[in-house]
């Protein structure tokens, strides 16, 4: 069996500047670069939504940041990002891109939000990354990305509830924190949940 690091959403749209920016978002490049090398197997994640999709609030006529119950799940309504073939799904200038094996897209369902690289939030769909992941033999996981709070803990929490044995280097991740500590509550809760948590000094393969 094998290990992967999995970038989740390192996109422009979730840099400083971007439609979503997550706070020093654009940091975590550096050190994300430093571990590629490490692994034999990298794998990223898009968001790479359609436009007007159902999770915008522009396509909602709501305010950015409040809640809307869409097909009978709570759903936030976000700022327009990462549509697809955009600037800002583009992968943050900087990152060696050339690392990364496979791509998977995730929220192209236009009426469903997607924040998990492997499912889609209501689980009617898996994105393929499991799928990949087993096809490589890989069973050890490392994650890092944008953002702590949403796509990196759905991630984690379904990579645990697939078995997978999973890490999350924390130092290269990043919080929206839409709410102050919405970070630090996610890591709390991915570790009671299984995760192994660490800082990237630690990745010993």
């Amino acid at each position: 069996m094998s290990k992967a690091l999995i970038l989740v959403d390192v996109q422009n749209d979730f840099a400083p500047g971007g439609a979503l920016a997550v706070p020093e978002g654009d940091r975590i490049v550096p050190v994300i670069n430093s571990l590629l090398p490490l692994f034999d197997h990298v794998i990223a994640t898009k968001d790479w939504h359609p436009k007007g999709h159902a999770s915008f609030a522009s396509a909602n006529n709501q305010p950015i940041g409040s809640m809307i119950t869409l097909n009978g799940f709570e759903q936030v309504m976000w700022p327009d990002h990462c549509i697809q073939e955009s600037h800002g799904a583009d992968f943050i200038p900087g990152l060696n891109s050339e690392f990364i094996a496979q791509t998977i897209y995730k929220g192209t369902n236009p009426n469903i939000d997607s924040y998990s690289g492997f499912f889609d939030n209501q689980r009617l769909q898996q994105t393929g990354l499991e799928d990949y992941l087993r096809s490589c033999d890989i069973d050890t996981i490392y994650i890092v990305g944008l953002a702590t709070d949403y796509c990196v803990k759905f991630t984690a929490l379904d990579a645990i509830s697939l078995n997978f044995n999973t890490y999350l280097i924390k130092d290269a991740c990043r919080g929206v924190n839409m709410q102050p500590g919405d970070d630090e509550q996610a890591i709390a809760e991915m570790h009671a949940a299984g995760v192994k948590i660490i800082h990237s000094n630690e990745v010993n393969l």
